[in-house]
């Protein structure tokens, strides 16, 4: 393929997708470590992947609203500078509360470079291709958990969590450069009729798409905020198996969301109804072959294909749905990942304090997978 027939703009919002995937889902990885580091227990270190979820939906709305008067390289590249500010924040943070107000911050771009992404990344293919599209820009989150989570893991083992927040700022420099590089000067956007657009959002068939966001978000992170002392108990891993796991669950991530991106551009609702099946099926699984190194490495890998594979769908299903207000909406998609994020990250935390043991955590995401399912079912059911 010639330089010139390559799809930069896909590239740079893949970067920078990257770059938040591994300032996201890191701290997963280095949980047990932050807890030490900042003397919290690990259900509180958990409350840091809760108070980015919790940035992410509140930034998305405003932050949307806010940029979308701008052009768009313009606005994704004041984004990603929002996001390099908070994790030099998070890296020098001396204490736990302004850690987590740092990750808050940090947090603050991710929903609108995302929804805005995806508008991008839908408007530089044809239209036959726009749910393929969005998944390769979120390729760049899912590689980033088979390369970068666990290099910052690795780091946060060896070296230390601030060094590893400190990376992930120069991934943010990075991708202001991508941005500026690879996207066009745009004028100005039109400001936006800020009525018009919450009214597209109350729709009913917009408010199902993003409550099945919310549910299989949270179905994904009771396990995965706490899947380093998960395969400690359950598994007897050591931190370089961690490590290991930590990739595999990117492996997983990648392949799914690359099969979920080419069978949505087939079918959205059959796409979503057979990932959040197969979702709901492993978690129910996994206390029952985490037992073993190899158990776990294979599920793990099924586990992040099922995770990763309804991410795609839903995202255009909210774009297609909100086609009056897709910026908006395709933002607060992301926010309801994040709420699921937050949900995830509590449900999890809970199970775990309420003496349930870690093998209930698996199950309790379960739950929340055949809730999501059971709504796609239903919303296929009714005329939007």
């Amino acid at each position: 393929m010639a330089a010139r027939d390559f799809n930069w703009p896909l590239l740079a919002l893949a970067i920078g997708a990257f770059a938040i995937g591994v300032t996201e889902f890191s701290p997963m990885g280095m949980l047990p470590i932050i807890a030490d580091g900042v003397s919290v227990s690990i259900p509180s270190a958990g409350l840091l992947v809760s108070a980015y979820a919790i940035g992410v939906m509140l930034g998305a709305p405003f932050m949307t609203l806010i940029f979308s008067r701008f052009g768009k390289r313009t606005a994704l590249m004041t984004l990603m500078g929002i996001f390099t500010l908070g994790n030099i924040l998070s890296a020098l943070a001396p204490d736990y509360w302004t850690l987590l107000l740092s990750r808050v911050v940090t947090s603050l771009n991710h929903g609108a470079f995302f929804g805005l992404g995806s508008i991008v990344a839908a408007s530089v293919v044809k239209p036959e291709k726009r749910a393929s599209a969005v998944a390769t820009m979120f390729m760049g989150l899912t590689i980033a958990n088979i390369g970068g989570v666990p290099l910052a893991t690795w780091v946060g083992q060896h070296i230390g969590w601030r060094a590893a927040f400190g990376g992930t700022a120069l991934l943010g420099v990075a991708t202001i450069t991508a941005l500026a590089l690879a996207l066009p000067k745009g004028a100005p956007g039109a400001r936006p009729d800020v009525r018009r657009e919450l009214r597209v959002l109350v729709q009913p068939a917009v408010l199902r798409a993003l409550l099945t966001t919310v549910l299989g978000a949270s179905a994904m992170f009771t396990l995965y905020t706490y899947i380093a002392p998960v395969l400690e108990t359950l598994t007897g891993a050591s931190e370089a198996f961690v490590t290991l796991a930590l990739v595999l669950i990117g492996v997983g991530f990648t392949l799914g969301n690359a099969l979920g991106g080419r069978m949505a551009d087939w079918s959205l609702t059959g796409t979503s109804l057979a990932f959040l099946s197969a979702l709901a099926l492993i978690m129910l699984a996994l206390p029952l072959v985490l037992g073993s190194h190899v158990g776990a490495a294979i599920s793990l890998v099924v586990w992040g294909m099922a995770a990763f594979g309804i991410v795609s769908p839903l995202q255009t299903r909210v774009m297609q749905e909100a086609a009056d207000a897709p910026s908006l909406a395709s933002s607060i998609n992301i926010g309801a990942f994040n709420l699921g994020n937050a949900i995830g990250a509590a449900l999890g935390g809970g199970v775990i304090s309420a003496g349930l043991g870690y093998s209930a955590v698996p199950v309790a995401g379960a739950v929340m997978a055949a809730a999501a399912l059971a709504l796609v079912l239903l919303a296929a059911r009714k005329p939007a």
